[in-house]
């Protein structure tokens, strides 16, 4: 029962969890990755993850607190660059997602890139939201509008065609 609940639940969650993951790392080998490994540590409590109330939520959370723990065994390692993540390759796109959107949201703070993770891609209410980042709700939706502007504020300039005078 444990093996087939669990199948079913990776099959239904794993592309969601992904690109949520994916906006907020911008990187699509270490999202997948990560979310690999967040999966396995699901299998491993599924018990407890099955009881969530958003597992899908808890995928996400699980990969993204993985990401800080390798970057801090990382950054003990080796000196890391001051660099913004480079622009993806079109060819390597995650189906369904615009390349250009994604090269925007890369753009964003990394907290704002959570919210918009947990609330766009994965549909959680600001309440959930705010419990799987531990922040107020007020700040989930402070986030959420900034990154909804700034966005906004891009896409506009795409539209016009006075992205290239101004600095993306």
């Amino acid at each position: 029962m444990k093996q087939s609940e669990f199948r079913e639940f990776y099959q239904a969650s794993r592309d969601v969890c992904l690109r949520a993951v994916l906006v907020s790392v911008g990187d699509r080998h270490l999202a997948e990755d990560l979310v690999a490994e967040a999966f396995a540590r699901a299998w491993a409590s599924w018990p407890k993850v099955s009881r969530h109330p958003a597992p899908r939520a808890w995928i996400v959370r699980t990969a993204l607190n993985t990401r800080v723990s390798w970057w801090r065994r990382k950054r003990k390692e080796v000196g890391l660059e001051d660099a913004v993540p480079d622009v993806p390759d079109p060819r390597e796109a995650e189906p369904g997602m615009d390349p250009g959107l994604l090269a925007m949201l890369r753009q964003l703070p990394q907290r704002q890139r959570e919210v918009i993770a947990l609330r766009v891609f994965l549909d959680l209410d600001t309440r959930a939201t705010a419990k799987v980042l531990g922040i107020a709700e007020g700040t989930v939706t402070a986030h959420l509008s900034r990154a909804v502007s700034a966005l906004r504020g891009r896409l506009v300039a795409v539209d016009d065609g006075t992205a290239n005078d101004q600095e993306v």
